[in-house]
């Protein structure tokens, strides 16, 4: 046997052009179900690439470590070498970020496509054969079609299809969100080819989704799903936490309510949980995404209304500051406070638009002396609050993180924060001792008891005061 009889015959080459929370574990999982494909992942930051090229992963997921280090080498692979993997792809998925633009026309509200439309730039100027583009990113409908504007600019005799498919991942559960999803969406053009390239792509995910959760639609269709889908859910979020500052007011209790209201069929009980907040890189985003593209449209009712969802997610973070504030004597100025967790959810390290960016940043401005502990998101923490030195420590340890405080607000729901010796870290800590729930995680009449001043969110306050 010749060394050429030893090279695996892959059937499809598929790149991905972004190494980020959304590529490295969708790319690892089609390596992962499909050994028959050459997976490669392509990223213009060449440190980021060496970490997913490492035992240290540049992300925290569950399950991911496992299947990467199992494809890696084998048929999935990382590099920054794009204009290549452009030549010797014939899928390629775009999953550059696309931020809230900063400047100019739609600042702070509009998509920033100046990554996106850079990506599809480099696509045209390298690729020397047909490619089935898809679109990864979470972009603003219509957005295939000056992406195809791009690619269909010269006529060098390479064509290109675009496909639309939005990523529905949940960060700390994206493998098994990857490995066993609600449904698959891929819209395309309602042209020949544009069917062609969305049956191509839907085998792909056929390796090991049920066909009757492969959705196929137009190509707008699929990407307004998106923006919709993370709209609907922050809607959710927000309507329960207006609810719980009600509950505050009148001693009603939110998750009794949420109980309540869950159990009827047509609304069901999932993202009815009360908290300090929503955060991460998609709600707040696609939200004002949204709105602006119904302002656009002059549909200015519709676009007020999705605005207030935003509204009062951030009424929702300095509702929490203030209640911290009135209940320590309407001053935290020299109080040690223990913010347990800083990452948006639990089983993440990400803290993209955590609410604990805010609300630590309130407290410095009232020149409270934190202290910071979160598993896995301290690194970002530190890079989030750069300017903050000399106000904030980081502390991996929740005991020696509380030992000393004047309160502790949770702010993340991570397992560990419920299942810690509170009667230790309440002697440890100076009296009277707070405890701010942002998460409802822990069980607040046993803190009342060992001595704590518990406030929760959407639950009647159980102080010795």
């Amino acid at each position: 046997m010749n060394k050429t009889d030893m090279i695996p015959h892959f059937t499809h080459h598929i790149l991905c052009i972004g190494a980020g929370y959304v590529g490295g574990p969708t790319m690892a999982m089609i390596a992962h179900k499909c050994p028959q494909y050459r997976v490669t992942i392509v990223d213009i930051n060449p440190e980021r690439i060496a970490q997913w090229n490492s035992d240290r992963l540049p992300i925290y997921e569950p399950g991911l470590d496992e299947i990467v280090k199992a494809a890696r080498g084998r048929n999935l692979f990382f590099s920054t070498d794009i204009e290549k993997g452009i030549q010797e792809s014939d899928i390629i998925f775009v999953s550059v970020n696309t931020p809230t633009k900063t400047f100019g026309v739609g600042a702070g509200m509009a998509a920033d496509l100046q990554y996106w439309e850079k990506t599809a730039r480099q696509i045209l100027e390298s690729a020397t054969s047909d490619k089935i583009i898809v679109e990864k990113s979470t972009l603003p409908v219509r957005t295939a079609r000056a992406m195809e504007r791009i690619l269909f600019s010269t006529q060098n005799g390479v064509r290109f299809e675009v496909l639309s498919n939005p990523e529905f991942l949940a960060e700390g559960t994206a493998i098994q969100d990857l490995e066993q999803p609600d449904r698959v969406l891929i819209g395309s053009r309602q042209t020949e080819s544009g069917l062609k390239a969305r049956s191509t792509l839907a085998e792909v995910y056929a390796n090991w989704v049920p066909q009757e959760r492969i959705l196929t639609t137009d190509i707008w269709s699929s990407e307004l799903s998106k923006l919709v889908a993370n709209a609907f859910l922050a809607q959710r979020i927000s309507s329960i936490n207006a609810i719980a500052v009600l509950c505050e007011k009148t001693e009603a209790d939110v998750s009794q309510v949420a109980k309540a209201v869950g159990m009827d069929a047509r609304i069901g009980p999932k993202f009815l949980n009360a908290s300090v907040g929503f955060g991460g890189s998609c709600f707040k985003k696609d939200i004002l995404n949204l709105v602006y593209i119904c302002r656009y449209y002059g549909l200015n009712e519709v676009a007020k209304y999705w605005e207030s969802v935003v509204e009062i997610n951030e009424y929702q973070k300095e509702h929490f500051v203030m209640t911290m504030l009135n209940a320590m004597f309407n001053t935290l100025a020299g109080k040690r406070i223990a913010l347990f967790g800083f990452a948006f959810k639990a089983d993440t390290g990400d803290t993209r638009e955590s609410p604990a960016i805010y609300i630590a940043t309130r407290l410095i401005e009232e020149q409270a002396d934190l202290v910071i502990t979160d598993p896995k998101a301290l690194v970002n923490a530190k890079t989030d609050l750069k300017g903050g030195e000399g106000k904030v420590q980081f502390i991996e340890d929740p005991y020696e993180a509380a030992a000393g405080s004047h309160a502790i607000a949770i702010l993340t729901e991570w397992r560990l924060f419920r299942e810690l010796n509170y009667e230790r870290i309440y002697r440890s800590m100076e009296k009277p001792a707070f405890i701010f729930d942002g998460r409802n995680v822990v069980d607040h009449s046993k803190l009342y008891q060992l001595g704590f001043n518990v406030y929760p969110i959407g639950k009647p306050v159980l102080t010795h005061l």
